[in-house]
């Protein structure tokens, strides 16, 4: 079936509906079916063209795949995973774009040349390329946002399939090893340093461990984009800390210092007397480290009073006197 229009099978066009698509299937079947035109081997043979057309014209998302990499749409994943990489065909039926065996290395290309300047049809060769860049997400604690860390990721490259040399068949058969993409997903394993500061949507780079280069030309990148998890005691604002310090009510009437947690430590925050529910006290150089500096954001840390239970008989007549003392 290899550069088999499917639309040309059935004798429609690429705009068909799904009910002019199955009325030429069924006229079709009906002429070259093997009961209709027994012993005639190719009436068989194009019973089997019509069938496998209309199996894949029939179907909504095969045919949508189908429109997009022709009679190769089975192995769609494994070319969107290879990211157009060399070593794969790209067939896009008749009236399209057709690429061979180590043309093309990158999706940008066979859409630009489908639709952009290039025009349909057109082929395009090149000796060399750079290796495709990858995105690969990763999230970390706030802490090791704070201090920075070192991570072990585990994650996947597409590499050329060894067994084929990266063109997808090995002789007249499609390539067994990487099912006739040309490419292999490679699991690869890497150490990795999280500088300070990194905030959500932040980029690491990791030069050099990309796809493969093209005529030997060098790797692309990996890029691991940041996401922070969320911390249940602060809420970050840039480079700055929100949370909230309890405090017991004697402490606000009277003044006294209470613990304060940070990332780097606890601390000691004085609180001035009558200090009011509600207050935010600014801890300069306590937040984030800003990323590539050496300085730091600040915390905000906003008091909230705890009020006594359990009152002893003593504190709840020292409290009915203050009651009157506050009303007289």
């Amino acid at each position: 079936m290899a550069n088999k229009d499917y639309y040309q099978i059935l004798g429609v066009n690429r705009n068909a509906s799904e009910k002019e698509i199955k009325q030429a299937y069924r006229r079709l079947a009906r002429k070259h079916h093997p009961d209709v035109n027994p012993g005639d081997k190719s009436a068989e043979a194009r019973f089997k063209e019509i069938n496998a057309a209309y199996e894949v014209l029939s179907n909504p998302e095969k045919r949508k795949k189908y429109d997009q990499f022709g009679d190769r749409w089975e192995y769609a994943e494994q070319f969107a995973k290879a990211r157009g990489q060399q070593g794969v065909q790209w067939d896009f039926g008749k009236g399209g774009a057709t690429f061979e065996y180590g043309e093309v290395a990158d999706f940008g290309d066979i859409f630009s040349s489908l639709f952009g300047d290039a025009g349909i049809g057109s082929r395009m060769k090149r000796g060399t390329q750079r290796g495709q860049d990858i995105e690969s997400p990763i999230e970390i604690s706030l802490e090791e946002a704070y201090h920075g860390a070192k991570r072990v990721i585990q994650l996947e490259t597409a590499e050329p399939c060894t067994a084929c040399g990266g063109t997808g068949r090995v002789g007249n058969r499609v390539c067994t090893i990487c099912s006739g993409a040309g490419m292999k997903a490679i699991p690869r394993r890497l150490e990795v340093k999280i500088p300070a500061g990194v905030k959500d949507g932040s980029k690491i780079r990791i030069a050099g461990e990309g796809g493969s280069g093209r005529g030997g030309s060098n790797k692309g990148d990996i890029y691991l984009v940041v996401k922070v998890l969320p911390h249940q005691l602060y809420e970050r604002k840039g480079d700055d800390l929100y949370t909230e310090v309890s405090v017991p009510l004697v402490t606000t009437m009277v003044g006294g210092e209470v613990r304060l947690p940070t990332l780097s430590g606890n601390l000691s925050l004085k609180i001035p007397a009558e200090t009011q529910n509600g207050k935010i006290f600014r801890l300069a150089g306590k937040g984030m480290p800003r990323l590539g500096d050496s300085s730091y954001g600040n915390m905000f840390a906003e008091v909230k009073v705890v009020l006594p239970t359990n009152l002893s008989e003593e504190e709840r007549r020292l409290f009915e006197r203050l009651r009157s003392l506050r009303s007289a």
